[in-house]
């Protein structure tokens, strides 16, 4: 990082990986960026939204700490959902209102999507010159049948409207987030996770749901996701300020 320059940071924002390989592709992409554009920014990282590492919070963390001045967010994707703008303005947000109070933090801002750039133009032409791949060959043949899950735990994140308002979004992120850097799906009994639509109760947005219990939590977020974590996924302990009995009649946060 060339500590003479203002203190302008960015982050290449991508959706989820899965591996290794892909995690250092766009470490590589981060640090060729910042190569080409080291007069003007004074570091360039990369961050996912859902699963890989680090997520948008870790990596806003990480600048802050470089005490960066300015963040701009780049979101690599195309064609540029609506929601995934939505998203980053909530994750930012939600990171403010969590983030430590006794340091000043940078402002933030959005790039244009990718899709606003002739430069995509280019790209997509430069690339159909390029020799192609065969993609052609036999399929491999399915084998007859497929494991079943060992893992014990089901983690259900509610997707309807009222919890994606609420942020359920970035709950569903950051739970994607800490199931690979922790890999519960080996830890403790095992754990898997879904999105679902609406689950019901809309009031208690952003709405979690563990199974084989059938525990409810409501008014979820980044720091209830690690409690759950911690106490039910790897504790076998129920977060009971955050679980709701199922009742009669409807229920309000508490």
């Amino acid at each position: 990082m060339n500590t003479s320059l203002p203190r302008h940071a960015a982050i290449l924002l991508a959706k989820a990986s899965i591996t290794g390989a892909s995690e250092r592709e766009m470490q590589e992409l981060a640090g060729r960026t910042q190569a080409a554009l080291g007069e003007r920014f004074s570091m360039v990282i990369h961050a996912f939204s859902e699963q890989g590492s680090p997520s948008l919070r870790e990596a806003l963390d990480l600048l802050t700490a470089q005490k960066a001045e300015e963040i701009t967010i780049v979101p690599l994707l195309l064609p540029m959902e609506p929601g995934f703008r939505s998203w980053i303005t909530g994750a930012v947000q939600r990171w403010r209102r969590g983030a430590n109070a006794t340091q000043p933090l940078p402002a933030v801002h959005l790039s244009a999507p990718p899709g606003d750039s002739l430069a995509v133009d280019a790209l997509v032409q430069d690339l159909l010159q390029q020799t192609p791949v065969a993609v052609d060959a036999p399929a491999a043949t399915l084998p007859a049948g497929s494991a079943v899950p060992q893992q014990l735990r089901r983690v259900l994140v509610c997707q309807g409207g009222p919890c994606n308002h609420a942020g359920a979004a970035q709950v569903w992120g950051h739970l994607r987030n800490a199931q690979k850097r922790l890999d519960l799906r080996n830890a403790g009994e095992g754990m898997m996770s879904a999105r679902t639509s609406c689950l019901g109760p809309c009031n208690l947005g952003p709405v979690v749901q563990v199974f084989p219990e059938g525990t409810w939590y409501g008014g979820v977020d980044e720091a209830g996701v690690d409690r759950i974590i911690a106490s039910h996924l790897l504790g076998s302990q129920v977060v009971a300020d955050l679980a709701y009995a199922p009742q009669p009649g409807k229920q309000m946060l508490r």
